[in-house]
C-alpha cells in the first residue's frame, strides 16, 4: 500500500540560501534526529546537485538497526525543486519531492514523500504501529531545527 507524507514550512531566507542548504547532501545529518545515526558515505567533491547523482548513507531507521540507503537525484529544477528516489534501502518505494517557492516572507518549502513498505501485509501492519510515527518524528524534528536556523 502506498502512503504519502506532506509537510510545508515557511523559511525566513532567500531562495539562494534555501537551495544551497537543502540541495547539499552534507546538510542532511544536521536536520536528522541523532537516534537515526545518519551518516553520508558519498564523498562530495562539490555540493552541486545534479540529475543522476547517487548518494549513499548509513541510517538506523528502526530499532537501531544500521542499514545502507542509496538515493538518486532523478529531477532537478534549479532553485525550484528536486526529487530524490531510493535505489536501495528500507522502503519498497521512496520518492521525495522537495519544492521551494519564493514569497514575501522568504521561501515556502514543501516536502511530498510517497512511500511504500516492503513485506506486503506485514509492512501494512507495521505502518500505523511505528513507521508512520517514526517518519512524523523525523519531519517534526526537521521542522524544529529549521525553525531555529531560518527564523
Amino acid at each position: 500500500m502506498k502512503h504519502r507524507l506532506f509537510r510545508e514550512q515557511q523559511l525566513n531566507c532567500s531562495i539562494e540560501t534555501a537551495w544551497d542548504f537543502f540541495s547539499s547532501a552534507s546538510n542532511l545529518a544536521e536536520i536528522t534526529p541523532k537516534d537515526m545515526n545518519f551518516i553520508v558515505l558519498t564523498a562530495m567533491e562539490n555540493d552541486e546537485i545534479y540529475e543522476g547523482m547517487l548518494i549513499d548513507y548509513y541510517v538506523s531507521p528502526l530499532f537501531g538497526i544500521k542499514m545502507k540507503w542509496q538515493t538518486e537525484i532523478i529531477k532537478v529544477d534549479f532553485q525550484k525543486s528536486f526529487i530524490d528516489f531510493q535505489k536501495k534501502g528500507p522502503y519498497k518505494l521512496w520518492h521525495h519531492h522537495h519544492e521551494f517557492i519564493p514569497n514575501e516572507k522568504g521561501v515556502l518549502m514543501k516536502d511530498t514523500i510517497d512511500y511504500e513498505l516492503p513485506m506486503g501485509f506485514l509492512g501494512d501492519i507495521a505502518h500505523p504501529l511505528f513507521v508512520k510515527k517514526k517518519l512524523e518524528h523525523i519531519f517534526d524534528y526537521r521542522y524544529s531545527v529549521l525553525e531555529k536556523m531560518f527564523s
